[in-house]
């Protein structure tokens, strides 16, 4: 019997014992810690998934699940989560202990740089020339970043941005604008193969990819929980924001923005929308700064960082890594041709 295990971010966990003979599901025992009523819906989960191709897609898995418990209370777990626990066992996704991680702290960069760092790294992952990377972001210029769907005009005062020296720049995933200012935020980006989150929605890749963040931040003395689709909150207010892009070459980008003490009258002035991103993160006035992670942590932003970090290699395989000369490279090439020019700042007038 071939084993595989799943734990849902915040719920509970799901172990899948599957034995496949002449390429199907010969075998399936579904266990875990939830909860399911009536009871024998368990057997109708087995059931259902026996005598399926090997090769089953996680969508199919948790399809034919659904259909066999239309009548259950699934509580701690889903039918996408048997599913992914099914694939695992498998050997057709992978779990964080399959990986090593590369650590990359670039150092300050400016905001065109850095996104087309990101570019760079993930397709250095699809190509399989690097492995699995987490990337600590330095920030040499306030900027503000929208996401790749986002009209600039509705989203930037561009007179505002100028007069305060904000550069408006275009990330290539989705999601809502954001405003930064050296040393005023923490920004990381996981770059993993398609494997890791194989099976899995994209609302639970969001918390998937960034649970271990939530208990960095606990340990530090933030209380923080993840809100659907993307964002990190606190009894605060907001922290911060996921956003993500998937390559057709199997490559995943997840990145994420957390405010360690934002300027909030800059990002009123900067942004259309900055009084109702205000409201979002708790905070009354513009005339303050939005600071969860500093004031409920008491740290330096350094050391908020060095603490990330440290958690991230006591929770999985790591080693220490640097951006290559070519990838530097090939990051001013595509700042020239992509980036820093009007027509991708205004694909989205």
């Amino acid at each position: 019997m071939r084993r595989g295990e799943y734990k849902v971010p915040g719920g509970k966990l799901v172990v899948a014992e599957v034995e496949v003979d002449d390429g199907v599901l010969a075998r399936v025992n579904i266990s875990g810690d939830f909860f399911l009523e009536p009871d024998d819906a368990l057997g109708r989960i087995d059931e259902a998934l026996r005598g399926l191709p090997a090769e089953t897609s996680g969508r199919e898995l948790a399809e034919r699940i659904e259909a066999a418990t239309t009548d259950a209370a699934l509580i701690g777990f889903d039918a996408r989560s048997v599913g992914i626990a099914v694939r695992r066992a498998l050997g057709a996704s992978t779990t964080w202990s399959d990986h090593s991680f590369e650590l990359i702290q670039a150092g300050p960069l400016q905001a065109y740089q850095n996104l087309a760092l990101d570019q760079v790294l993930v397709e250095e992952l699809g190509a399989g020339r690097r492995g699995p990377m987490l990337r600590l972001w330095e920030w040499a210029e306030s900027a503000v970043v929208l996401g790749s769907f986002q009209s600039v005009r509705n989203e930037v005062d561009l007179a505002a941005a100028e007069r305060r020296g904000v550069r408006p720049v275009r990330r290539i995933s989705g999601g809502g604008a954001m405003f930064v200012e050296p040393g005023t935020s923490i920004t990381y980006s996981l770059y993993v193969p398609a494997t890791l989150v194989d099976g899995m929605s994209f609302e639970q890749s969001y918390a998937f990819l960034d649970d271990w963040v939530l208990g960095a931040l606990e340990s530090i003395g933030v209380s923080a929980t993840y809100v659907p689709l993307n964002d990190i909150t606190s009894p605060a207010g907001k922290i911060g924001g996921a956003a993500q892009k998937r390559l057709a070459g199997g490559a995943v980008l997840h990145h994420v923005m957390m405010s360690y003490d934002m300027d909030a009258d800059a990002m009123t002035d900067v942004l259309r929308i900055g009084r109702e991103k205000l409201s979002d993160k708790g905070t009354a006035s513009a005339n303050k700064r939005v600071d969860p992670l500093r004031s409920q942590s008491q740290m330096a932003r350094e050391d908020v960082v060095t603490s990330l970090l440290d958690y991230f290699r006591s929770r999985y395989t790591t080693s220490e890594s640097k951006v290559r000369s070519a990838e530097f490279a090939r990051v001013e090439e595509l700042v020239e041709s992509k980036f820093a020019t009007k027509e991708w700042l205004h694909r989205v007038p």
